[in-house]
């Protein structure tokens, strides 16, 4: 009796340390994927495939041909094993920004590319991400959408690290696209233009702000449409559904 007394009072020991522990590192489906999300688990991730994911065709975009045209031109020396740049896409809501990146996978995914969605919560974790797809055969775009940094928030170093390498080399497969409405993702103030005291090298205090979309070797600007481009946007969307 004491030992079944104490075998229950185990197991709902474990139950309840079970739901505060990252979930055990399983590697995921690689063969039935095209899409992932990796989020954050102790001081690694857990890499989770997306069964449907919310991609479409390029055609089906309007209104920004030559961010478009920009952008598959990147994607596709990056396939072909050439020079490629991270991306960063900045400008107006609601103008297609993120429904680019998503298309891609769309036009590529037969051709290797795979798409790994990474919120800004989970960027510290980062480098454990690099390390699981340095050896695979795919060609990885990791996707930060809506990209941008308080004053005190830290994850922008983890990024930092994953687009310029450290003293380990970057991954030649993995590619950052990210999404952005602020052009340096850092908040800018007009203090920062003047010396008002605190900072004493107020230069270096800028340009650590303005160093993290440096990184990135492709700027692509979006715009609020025309009326026009509004309504042609709104006719293919209407037509594909």
């Amino acid at each position: 009796m004491k030992l079944a007394k104490f075998l229950r009072q185990a197991a709902s020991v474990l139950r309840r340390l079970d739901a505060w522990l990252p979930p055990e590192a399983i590697a995921p489906d690689w063969q039935t994927s095209i899409a992932y999300r990796w989020t954050k688990a102790g001081n690694a991730g857990v890499l989770q495939g997306l069964p449907r994911p919310h991609t479409f065709p390029l055609a089906r975009l309007a209104a920004i041909n030559s961010q478009m045209a920009r952008l598959v031109r990147n994607t596709e020396q990056f396939l072909a094993g050439r020079p490629a740049n991270n991306v960063l896409l900045t400008g107006a809501r609601g103008t297609g920004k993120s429904s680019l990146v998503k298309a891609l996978l769309h036009e590529y995914a037969e051709r290797g590319l795979r798409l790994i969605e990474v919120d800004k919560t989970d960027l510290a974790t980062l480098p454990a991400l690099l390390v699981l797809l340095e050896t695979r055969p795919e060609k990885f775009i990791v996707f930060c959408d809506d990209l941008s940094f308080e004053e005190g928030e830290d994850g922008y170093k983890a990024l930092k690290t994953a687009l310029d390498g450290s003293l380990s080399r970057r991954a030649e497969n993995v590619l950052v696209y990210a999404t952005s409405n602020r052009r340096h993702l850092m908040p800018e103030y007009m203090d920062d233009n003047v010396q008002t005291g605190g900072e004493i090298h107020q230069k270096e205090a800028v340009e650590e702000k303005v160093s993290l979309s440096d990184r990135f070797g492709l700027w692509l600007s979006f715009y609020p449409f025309s009326q026009d481009e509004y309504l042609a946007a709104a006719r293919l969307w209407l037509h594909a559904f």
